[in-house]
C-alpha cells in the first residue's frame, strides 16, 4: 500500500503556515498607525486565513472521527473553537468599518499566536494584495 501524499501538504502543515502568516501580518499591522488600504487587505487576509485554518479543522477531525478516535476529534475542535468566531468578528468590524472596535479584537486574537516567533518578515505583501475584493466576492460562511 503507497502512502498518499497532499500536493498541498498535511493539514497540520497547511494550518502552521497560515497560522505563521497570521502572526506575520499581526505584527505588522501593530506598526500601523492609520487605517488605509493595505490594513483593509491585511484584515481581510487574516479572515480568509481564519476560514481557511477552520475547514483544515474540519478536515483533520473528520479523518479521526473515520478511525474511530471520535474524542481525540471532539477535543481537537474544542481547542479549535475561536477560530470562525474571530473570523466572524473580525469580518464585521471590517464590514461595517467599526475601527473602535478593531484594537481590542487584535488584542484577544494576538495571544493564540504568541507561541510562533516572528524573528524575520518571510511573506511579502503581495500575499495580502487585493484580499479585501477576495473577501467581498467570497459568500459569507454558515
Amino acid at each position: 500500500m503507497s502512502r498518499i501524499i497532499s500536493p498541498g501538504g498535511t493539514p497540520a502543515s497547511q494550518r502552521n503556515a497560515l497560522r505563521r502568516t497570521i502572526a506575520e501580518v499581526l505584527r505588522r499591522l501593530a506598526a500601523k498607525r492609520e487605517i488605509d488600504a493595505e490594513v483593509r487587505d491585511m484584515l481581510a487576509f487574516i479572515v480568509l486565513a481564519l476560514r481557511g485554518i477552520n475547514t483544515n479543522i474540519d478536515q483533520s477531525a473528520s479523518a479521526w472521527e473515520k478511525r474511530d478516535y471520535y474524542l481525540k476529534a471532539d477535543q481537537f475542535r474544542r481547542e479549535w473553537a475561536w477560530v470562525p468566531g474571530a473570523a466572524e468578528r473580525l469580518h464585521h468590524i471590517l464590514r461595517d468599518e467599526r475601527w473602535a472596535d478593531l484594537p481590542l479584537e487584535l488584542a484577544q486574537l494576538s495571544p493564540r499566536f504568541s507561541d510562533i516567533r516572528v524573528v524575520q518578515y518571510t511573506k511579502p505583501a503581495s500575499m495580502w494584495e487585493g484580499a479585501f475584493q477576495r473577501l467581498q466576492a467570497s459568500p459569507e460562511p454558515r
